[in-house]
């Protein structure tokens, strides 16, 4: 068994440097459908990441009247914290935001010296409100909108931050369909390159084929050596890939991090590159194998 396996093997690695150029071609289409899908699946978790990271930063903030009483206040928190889209709720008392302003502006004596001559607390209590989903705000927006609130609000502030996330899934959205139509039309031409290039290996091996099964040579030993050639475009395809992608990403994750700051798009990648690697190796001689047995089935008649 073993003899024959590695007999296969040394006649599919003769089949495919003998189709020489046939062979490298296909290899470069296969190696452009990885590129392509490894760039889709790095793009999508970098804009998770993104997106995740603009919505931990989203909040709703309630700043209440000045003469609202506390109890009244804290039930209102109480109600927040009993909706199921609400995440989390901050109150932060007069007392507190004092404080907080005051270390805040500790080196602007003007600021410090027209609050000394107060006497007395300009800011009023609020609670900051985190939902659970991006879609969850608008809800608490509304229900803080109700007249039981009116009394006691003073004023809600809803982030701009909404605008701009809608807008980035929109445009993901786009990318990640137009990627996934960019990648079955490659791999449609990929997968017809592979076909074409096993059946003229077939055909220009047919004399070879005939002794075969002359001499009684299996149906596995006969068709074995073209699934390796179909393994070889696969596994050249995605090295090359990994390589190209791993280059491209070491050069433009310092321009990454000018617009997302938050993000090292080198360090995501190298803690995740075995996940990136195993699914562009996985996918390209997946593609490869598929293909070949196609052929294999279809022009070899054993």
């Amino acid at each position: 068994m073993f003899t024959n396996l590695s007999r296969i093997i040394k006649y599919g690695l003769i089949g495919f440097w003998r189709n020489g150029w046939l062979s490298m071609a296909t290899v470069a289409i296969v190696f452009l459908v990885l590129v392509g899908f490894g760039g889709l699946l790095i793009f999508n978790s970098i804009t998770n990441i993104f997106i995740t990271d603009i919505q931990d930063k989203i909040d709703i903030s309630v700043y209440f009247k000045s003469n609202a009483p506390e109890d009244e206040v804290l039930r209102i928190q109480k109600a927040l914290e009993s909706l199921s889209e609400v995440k989390s709720v901050e109150y932060i008392s007069r007392e507190q935001a004092l404080e907080t302003f005051k270390s805040q502006h500790s080196a602007d004596e003007n600021v410090s010296q027209a609050l000394d001559e107060l006497n007395v607390n300009p800011l009023s209590a609020s609670i900051n409100i985190k939902a659970n989903e991006l879609k969850d705000y608008s809800v608490i927006d509304s229900y803080l909108k109700g007249d039981a609130f009116k009394t006691f609000i003073n004023k809600i502030s809803y982030t701009q931050n909404v605008t701009v996330i809608d807008r980035l899934q929109r445009i993901k959205g786009i990318i990640e369909q137009g990627g996934f139509v960019m990648i079955l039309f490659i791999s449609f031409i990929a997968a017809l390159i592979i076909f074409n290039t096993i059946r003229l290996a077939i055909y220009s091996s047919r004399e070879e084929l005939a002794i075969m099964r002359l001499v009684g040579a299996s149906n596995f030993f006969i068709r074995g050596p073209y699934l390796v050639e179909g393994i070889m475009y696969g596994l050249l395809g995605s090295v090359l890939s990994v390589l190209i992608t791993t280059i491209i990403i070491y050069y433009a994750a310092p321009y990454l991090r000018i617009f997302v700051p938050d993000i090292s798009g080198w360090g995501y990648y190298t803690s995740h590159f075995y996940k990136f690697f195993f699914y562009q190796f996985f996918f390209g001689i997946g593609l490869g194998v598929a293909f070949s047995y196609i052929a294999v089935r279809k022009y070899l008649k054993i």
